[in-house]
């Protein structure tokens, strides 16, 4: 997986208990782990691990940063062989963060385990279980089950305005399980769209 950024100078920084692996995922998109907040920063991703929550250390960096309005992008890692899962975090992070969006939701296989994700925009199925990744439209029954979620979605999207994650005023979160794939390509497509800005 090539990352999206020049690591010789990179201003993307993540931020995150070490149980989220945020030092993996800065190496997977070119990004520099820090425990301090970084005004410089281009983008902001804060990991969560759903299964041990988010620590005040995380907390407060996500508040301190509030004032720089930074693009902030959340990471929910971890999501393979726990309990908790990504609802379980979007609470949490709602709660102790701003409140965030879910532009994607998780679908599972047979067997519980995260496999494909589906887009609440386009509600198209990213399936992540082959390679190549593939997508797909949604069936009929997907559709309804996402339907709630999506109406919240885009009508937060819709009251936020047009640049409103750029601008650090909309925060996306996105699942990502690293052994599978799922979600690495979302976030280097919201790397790139706040590098632009």
């Amino acid at each position: 997986m090539s990352s999206i950024r020049d690591s010789a100078n990179p201003r993307i920084h993540i931020y995150g208990h070490v149980s989220s692996q945020p030092k993996a995922l800065a190496e997977l998109f070119g990004a520099v782990h820090s425990n301090e907040p970084i005004a410089e920063s281009e983008l902001a991703i804060f990991a969560i691990n759903p299964a041990a929550g988010i620590d005040q250390e995380t907390i407060d960096l996500w508040t301190t940063l509030s004032d720089f309005q930074l693009p902030r992008l959340v990471v929910v890692n971890e999501l393979e062989g726990s309990d908790s899962d990504f609802d379980d975090a979007v609470l949490l992070a709602n709660r102790v963060f701003d409140p965030l969006v879910t532009p994607y939701l998780v679908l599972h296989d047979d067997a519980g385990n995260p496999s494909a994700l589906i887009d609440l925009e386009t509600l198209e199925i990213i399936d992540y279980s082959q390679s190549p990744i593939s997508r797909r439209d949604s069936d009929a029954e997907h559709k309804e089950l996402v339907a709630d979620f999506r109406s919240e979605y885009l009508e937060a999207v819709e009251d936020a305005g047009e640049s409103a994650f750029e601008a650090g005023l909309l925060f996306p979160a996105i699942p990502v399980v690293i052994s599978k794939g799922i979600g690495l390509d979302i976030v280097n497509a919201f790397i790139a769209r706040a590098v632009r800005s």
